[in-house]
């Protein structure tokens, strides 16, 4: 489930330094609790917006469309075994593809904040912290990514944090429905950035929400799927062999070639993402 609001942009310019844009997006991603290797749950596959695109003026103020160059290490992507993409699942924005043009992506990973006491609760943190940096060594592969101390800097925060529960109101029943318990949930902000040389920038964060209640294995899978997204992928795969697939399976499969091809064409797509607000 996606959730956009969009309100002026103008507004947001009057307080450029670190005032995030209202156009605010939450992905309610497809992975939820397992209890059970056996046992689990799918949302769709194919979330759809709850609200219109932007208004013509506001589109009109935004930066025009235009990709960005690729990246060295997906520009000499190559795949020779023709495995194929899920490109057609993926939707942008009204802003555009989420691709992002500066690099490293640096990322906030939270840690224990006693890193000298020794206890069982202190080493199941540190474990979460280890499966974390472990899932973007493998990501880092594809795309340039740093993992950063200051939460302040990070364009990807990763907190160790139960997704919060928000309710929707069914008007079909007159009710609220109350989501189940999930693994992990994606969120991703807008907001406009100010350069060294004064200009301003579209720019966005993610803040990732990953369980703490988790086995380390199922915890680097939920975080290898939250990751595709917050890279990119902002969609699912059809194919459980594959990370951005829709559900939790039972034997969570590496990055795959279908995964990198479908990152690929996503950084070939033009976006009004990193580029200058006049």
């Amino acid at each position: 489930m996606k959730k956009t609001i969009i309100p002026s942009l103008r507004l947001c310019q009057r307080n450029i330094k670190k005032r995030l844009l209202l156009i605010g997006v939450i992905f309610l991603t497809a992975i939820f609790v397992i209890f059970t290797p056996l046992s689990g749950s799918t949302t769709n596959p194919n979330p759809t917006s709850l609200n219109p695109p932007p208004a013509p003026t506001l589109a009109a103020s935004l930066p025009n469309p235009q990709p960005h160059p690729l990246p060295p290490s997906l520009a000499k992507w190559q795949d020779v075994t023709n495995a194929g993409d899920y490109f057609s699942a993926i939707k942008p924005t009204p802003i555009g593809y989420l691709v992002w043009s500066e690099f490293p992506v640096k990322i906030y990973v939270e840690t224990p904040k006693d890193s000298q006491e020794i206890s069982a609760s202190i080493q199941r943190f540190q474990n979460w912290v280890n499966g974390v940096l472990q899932t973007i060594e493998e990501w880092n592969i594809y795309l340039p990514l740093e993992v950063v101390s200051d939460s302040e800097i990070a364009d990807i925060t990763i907190l160790r944090s139960r997704p919060p529960i928000q309710s929707t109101f069914n008007q079909e029943t007159g009710k609220f429905d109350i989501p189940r318990a999930r693994a992990a949930e994606t969120r991703y902000q807008f907001y406009v950035k100010s350069t060294g040389d004064g200009e301003n920038i579209l720019s966005h964060k993610f803040t990732i929400f990953l369980s703490p209640d988790q086995s380390l294995d199922y915890t680097i899978a939920t975080i290898r799927h939250e990751l595709g997204h917050a890279l990119g992928i902002w969609g699912h795969s059809p194919l459980e062999t594959d990370v951005l697939y829709f559900s939790q399976v039972r034997n969570p499969p590496p990055i795959s070639v279908r995964d990198i091809n479908t990152l690929k064409l996503i950084y070939e797509q033009p976006t009004r993402l990193g580029w200058k607000i006049d």
